[in-house]
């Protein structure tokens, strides 16, 4: 028996397979071209960091090979480099694996959503799609196909300079929010004093002995100070007589209008003898269920609450009398410890305290720091422009007062508004040990964060500063740009005119609001500005204001040049002479 070497037919069987893959896979690559990929946006943009691509691919029927496998890598070229996205992977019908499927008779799609981290180096650069079919061991690349341009990275020239806030001691207002107009610094501080000219019952008669009671002698001393002294302006002295709320009403009226002219008399003759020269305003109250409340309010008394029960259940003040007076042991108590205080004229006198001038301030600050209190040397900050000026100052109250957060937190907003932002992060900190739950630092620290490219912990720190001032609303509108998030952000940014609000509203979508921030913005010499006017006017087709503004842009600073170059917001005007003529 004749014996067959069945090695060779073998080998020819595998090599037909394979060539039969390989000119399947060779029919695919050559219709290539019949392959739809449609990208969203068809220019590429950066947001929120990232690249974002969005593929739908179409394989037309009677394309795909029933065995055949298909890994689609979309590749970001640009000059000095390229990145992948992750690939996707399609397969025929008889393929046995988990890919999406891809019929042969009718054909099918897939779609493809991907992000890369965004780097300047991608403003100029393409997608391409690239592609390896595999049929068993068989494999075949295709070549490369493009299907965008890329990137448009607008939103990357946000200006992460966040707001810091100045340190001042506020309180809150009725409606719990942080009042920036409280407790800022006063030249002129208001103040007053107040003595009581006590009357017997019944009687409006002044006795000697009131004349001469400690607080009516200091009365007099205060108001002839404030008359005499340079820097205390005596603005009234003002005479309130009543009669206490016990027995009939018109007997009370006229009483306390006699104490009203009984008071106004010795006070006029003895502020006329001290020639204290003031307007003397007076004026009477019948009854003083006022003052009886509030001392009421204070007292020991038995039944108290009793009483202010009573005081609030009724307004007539002839049922007030009769009910308190029918709680018989707590009516003497009232008659012994409070109506003798009620029968008075009540003397107030109000002044202007005048501070230092601002020439002052600023020159103690310099030369005595030590002289000036914590209110004076924060102001001194204010007067001057100058950020090492305003750090000296600060720092000099740090050594006067070192357990004054707002010292650290003024010095950090001076380091911080220089750019130094890791100096001024350690005087943040600082404060913060002093005032743990001040909503200032907490923003301070936020902008720190922020300008340090920590995002998230810089959103924490301002959602714990919320009520601080503005400055927050501004910082978050600036993180909500960093997150892509620009509807938010022009909610953030509310009426501000500052660059980045009409940033915000220009990625937004909404061209026509963001121009007229920048024209409004207050920064004639900004070059950002100027740029950001001239990608209005490209994306608006009017053409004079793109190229004045881009011109405007270059003259203010050089860099622009290389920047528009590479901006494909201006795409369609890299071979125009006019646009290389600016820009070359």
């Amino acid at each position: 028996m004749k014996n067959f070497n069945l090695k060779p037919l073998a080998l020819f069987a595998l090599a037909a397979l394979f060539l039969t893959s390989c000119a399947s896979l060779q029919k695919m690559k050559k219709n290539a071209d019949q392959i739809n990929f449609k990208v969203t946006p068809e220019i590429l943009e950066t947001h929120g960091g990232d690249v974002d691509v969005a593929i739908n691919g179409r394989f037309p029927a009677q394309y795909f090979n029933k065995k055949a496998t298909v890994v689609a890598t979309p590749v970001l070229k640009y000059n000095g480099g390229e990145v992948a996205f992750e690939p996707v992977t399609v397969q025929g019908e008889k393929v046995d694996a988990n890919n999406k499927v891809i019929s042969y008779t009718s054909g099918g799609s897939f779609a493809y959503k991907d992000a890369i981290e965004f780097t300047d180096d991608m403003r100029l650069s393409e997608l391409e799609i690239r592609i390896t079919a595999s049929k068993g061991a068989a494999s075949l690349d295709f070549d490369p196909i493009k299907v965008a341009d890329g990137v448009l990275a607008t939103s990357s020239l946000v200006m992460n300079y966040p707001a810091p806030i100045l340190g001042v001691q506020r309180e809150k207002n009725t409606t719990g929010v942080y009042d920036p107009n409280i407790d800022k610094f006063q030249r002129i501080v208001p103040d007053e004093y107040v003595a009581d000219i006590h009357y017997l019952i019944n009687s409006s008669y002044v006795r000697g002995a009131e004349l001469k009671a400690e607080d009516v002698e200091a009365f007099y001393a205060y108001t002839k100070d404030a008359n005499d002294a340079e820097r205390k302006d005596l603005k009234s002295v003002e005479i309130s007589a009543y009669a206490s709320p016990d027995g009939e009403l018109d007997w009370n009226t006229k009483l306390a209008g006699k104490r009203e002219s009984s008071s106004a008399k010795v006070v006029s003759k003895k502020l006329k003898k001290a020639e204290v020269e003031a307007e003397l305003k007076t004026k009477f109250t019948p009854e003083d269920w006022d003052g009886f409340k509030e001392m009421m309010e204070k007292s020991n008394i038995q039944d108290k609450e009793l009483i202010l029960r009573v005081l609030s259940m009724y307004s007539d003040p002839e049922v007030r009398e009769r009910e308190i007076k029918n709680l018989s042991e707590a009516f003497t108590a009232v008659a012994d410890e409070i109506l003798p205080k009620l029968r008075r004229a009540k003397l107030i006198a109000s002044v202007d305290l005048i501070g230092k001038t601002d020439e002052e301030i600023a020159a103690l600050a310099d030369s005595d720091p030590a002289s000036l209190n914590p209110a004076e040397l924060l102001y001194a900050g204010t007067l001057t422009d100058d950020k090492n000026k305003q750090l000296a100052i600060y720092n000099s109250m740090i050594k006067v007062y070192p357990k004054d957060w707002r010292a650290y937190n003024n010095a950090g907003l001076a380091l911080a508004k220089q750019g130094k932002y890791a100096e001024a992060g350690k005087l943040f900190t600082k404060a913060e040990k002093l005032n743990n739950d001040e909503p200032i630092i907490k923003n301070n620290l936020g902008a720190v964060a922020l300008f340090e490219g920590d995002v998230a912990k810089a959103a924490t720190l301002f959602g714990a500063a919320s009520g601080a001032g503005e400055e927050v609303n501004y910082n978050m509108g600036i993180v909500s740009m960093k997150n892509g998030n620009y509807d938010q952000a022009v909610k953030y940014f509310g009426k501000s005119e500052s660059l980045n609000a009409g940033l915000a509203k220009l990625l937004a979508g909404d061209n026509n609001a963001a121009l007229k921030i920048f024209e409004a913005c207050d920064m004639p010499k900004c070059f950002m500005k100027q740029y950001l006017i001239a990608v209005v006017g490209a994306r608006t087709a009017k053409e004079n204001l793109m190229y004045d503004s881009l011109a405007k842009a270059v003259e203010l600073n050089d860099k622009m040049k290389d920047l528009a170059k590479s901006d494909m917001e201006f795409a369609k005007y890299f071979e125009a002479e006019k646009f290389k003529a600016i820009v070359d």
